[in-house]
């Protein structure tokens, strides 16, 4: 017993032995390239003479060169414009539609629930990618079903992909898939409410209106920001819908997003430092944004529902 109890590891060291695996591919997956990044945004190539022969180009420091010309190109600054224009049209929709079917689905009236609640997140679970794929064809006039009806209507071809209305097409895309996930996280919270309170406002005489905007919505509060955090956080990071519709447009720049720069940099003109410091200034807003809302409102939620 008393050999055992020697190799038998502290207590204290169990820990963080559970903990290991997931640190160590955080700090190899995450952390590592993330500093790599921000490295590289210090980085600039410098070429001597023609550019010709070895040792012609060498990697050298450059200061905050890069964050400077990030900031003040043009097309980056219209891209984070475009971006959030499309989040003041996509997040509130999204929020909104996600909560109302979660509040639906949570009345007592509702029937198909099974059905309805699959339907909703179905969505979802297809990748941006192939959703973006299937809404082309439905955007092209050529193929599109909704320009055979309005021919037979005699009425003009909607150009869904045009200059107008493009970034409506784009937003719809992403609507479709997010407004599934939002309901699921909304609708589960809104299980572990207890059915007592509904009942005790409906004895007191509170439709069901009433008890969804005055008791349910406020005990959800929680769970309805850290969906809008995360629907901010995907906003900001909009790279597939526009990339897979682009060939069928061309009302879709190779700079549409800060992150389609961020590809055109790294990929097509072979600018890394660039590209490296576009991507920290993301990262960064990214941070500041997510951060600085869940400061300006999740004390007084998340304090509400620690209290007794």
């Amino acid at each position: 017993m008393r050999a055992s109890a020697r190799r038998r590891p502290p207590r204290k060291v169990a820990p963080y032995v559970f903990l290991a695996p997931a640190i160590l591919l955080f700090a190899g997956f995450m952390a590592a390239p993330i500093g790599y990044a921000v490295y590289l945004s210090f980085r600039a190539t410098k070429v001597s003479g023609l550019g010709l022969g070895k040792g012609a180009r060498r990697e050298v420091w450059a200061g905050l060169a890069n964050y400077r010309r990030s900031l003040a190109d043009p097309e980056f600054v219209d891209s984070v414009g475009r971006v959030a224009l499309y989040g003041l049209l996509l997040v509130p929709v999204m929020m909104g539609l996600a909560l109302l079917f979660a509040l639906l689905l949570d009345s007592g009236r509702a029937r198909g629930r099974g059905f309805s609640r699959t339907a909703i997140f179905l969505p979802y679970a297809v990748p941006a990618v192939i959703a973006s794929l299937l809404w082309g064809f439905l955007y092209l006039p050529d193929v599109s079903p909704f320009a055979h009806v309005a021919g037979q209507l005699a009425l003009p071809s909607p150009e869904l992909m045009s200059s107008r209305y493009i970034l409506f097409a784009v937003a719809n895309i992403a609507l479709w898939g997010g407004v599934g996930f939002n309901m699921i996280v909304l609708y589960t919270s809104l299980g572990a409410i207890s059915s007592d309170l509904s009942e005790a406002a409906r004895l007191d005489g509170a439709g069901e209106r009433q008890i969804a905007l005055r008791i349910k919505v406020p005990i959800i509060a929680p769970s309805l920001i850290m969906t809008f955090v995360f629907s901010l956080i995907a906003t900001l990071q909009v790279f597939a819908e526009p990339t897979t519709l682009r060939p069928l447009t061309n009302n879709i720049s190779t700079t549409w997003t800060p992150l389609m720069k961020v590809y055109r940099d790294a990929f097509t003109r072979d600018d890394v430092y660039s590209a490296a410091a576009t991507s920290v200034v993301i990262a960064l807003a990214t941070l500041v944004l997510s951060f600085g809302f869940l400061r300006l409102v999740g004390r007084r939620a998340f304090g509400q529902e620690a209290r007794p």
